[in-house]
């Protein structure tokens, strides 16, 4: 990767609203179990890093891939992962497919304002019996005159409670699994809509996960984003970049934690010296930090790849594989040189625990990367009958 100088500018943009307007109320929204979504992303979207690489008749900046994907990695200064996620969800899950394949119509109403930061945006993929099997889902959107009808439900929905709008997967036809559905712009006040509730989960504590059902909910036929039939395609191109996005932006906070722990362990005595003096303690964290710079270049090298119009899925299945595993590693390894301070809930190396877990679920389990690198090796057995 050969940065810029308004890669750098990019970076020290948003490092500044991060120390001045984000870092300073994380344990407090941690405690609350929310942000203020409209507020933060209002100040980011007025510093242009709503919309980086999306088109500038829109309000983006136009640039490219590579602008987006430093974003990401500097989000990782953010002391939680639940307002990272968010913002993710915004820049690089919800949004992609519409800034690529939507209506001049759509994106006027829905892209430019998630761009501004005046619209909070979520993505509609997971069910209760469909989360990495994609294909599986089952909300209907029936056409109905100009209209499409809309039942079902969605589960694990980041910024659920406080979206705007939704980038909803539905059935649309009858055909194949990979050929019957679409993505929909779903506005969130819509009629049949409704926030069951706000999940309560182990870590991402300040992200409003929710679980949302529809009822005869109906949003025009001009709320399709690109063709009928093409969902299925559209959102596993988003996925590309949401893995993408998922590796990268560990690897600022996994180092983080390291340099936290490392600064721990020189300060903490046990029978009479610093931790950190145990040849195991600094060779480990010298191995994990190692093993993090190879997610990095492994993230940087499917960025190039992406840039050039290669199809990366493979490449960013492994980046998101690794960089899960890794962030578990990472923190669970540092947690134990911080002894009994660490296992204490306010920690920083507690919250790193409860957040990083998420990581090899969340965009696709592990072992969906797995059967995605498998098949990309030409591994994957054959299933009977198929």
């Amino acid at each position: 990767m050969q940065f810029t100088q308004e890669h750098a500018e990019i970076r020290r943009t948003l490092r500044a609203i991060i120390d001045k307007d984000i870092n300073p109320h994380v344990d407090q929204w941690e405690e609350d179990g929310i942000f203020p979504a409209h507020e933060v992303f209002k100040k980011l979207g007025s510093a242009g890093l709503l919309g980086i690489n999306k088109p500038t008749e829109f309000g983006g900046m136009g640039l490219d891939y590579s602008y987006a994907m430093v974003m990401a990695e500097e989000l990782g200064h953010i002391t939680c992962g639940s307002v990272p996620m968010a913002i993710g969800v915004q820049t690089d899950m919800a949004t992609p497919a519409l800034a690529r394949y939507g209506s001049d119509e759509l994106r006027r109403e829905f892209l430019a304002p998630s761009i501004a930061g005046d619209y909070v945006a979520c993505l509609g993929v997971s069910e209760v019996g469909a989360g990495s099997d994609v294909a599986s889902l089952k909300t209907t959107a029936r056409r109905v005159g100009g209209d499409y009808v809309i039942n079902g439900g969605k589960m694990w929905t980041t910024n659920g409670t406080q979206a705007d709008w939704m980038c909803l997967l539905a059935n649309t036809g009858e055909g194949p699994a990979h050929r019957n559905k679409s993505l929909i712009c779903l506005p969130m006040k819509t009629k049949g809509v409704q926030v069951v509730k706000k999940l309560d989960k182990l870590g991402m504590r300040s992200s409003d996960t929710a679980q949302i059902f529809f009822d005869e909910a109906k949003v025009p036929v001009r709320n399709l984003i690109g063709q009928e039939g093409m969902g299925f395609v559209y959102q596993m191109q988003q996925f590309q970049e949401e893995r993408l996005w998922g590796a990268i932006s560990a690897v600022v906070g996994m180092e983080r934690l390291i340099d936290e722990t490392a600064e721990y362990t020189r300060e903490r005595k046990v029978f009479g010296r610093p931790l950190l003096d145990n040849q195991i303690i600094h060779f480990k964290l010298a191995e994990l930090r190692t093993e993090i710079e190879l997610v990095r270049s492994l993230c940087y090298r499917a960025c190039e790849e992406y840039l050039d119009g290669k199809d990366v899925t493979m490449l960013a299945s492994m980046a998101k594989l690794k960089a899960g595993r890794m962030m578990r590693q990472v923190t669970d390894g540092c947690l134990q040189y911080w002894g009994g301070a660490g296992y204490l809930w306010e920690a920083p190396t507690a919250r790193a625990f409860r957040d990083a877990r998420l990581a090899s679920i969340g965009g696709g389990a592990d072992e969906v990367m797995l059967q995605i690198i498998s098949k990309g090796m030409g591994t994957l057995p054959r299933l009977a009958g198929r």
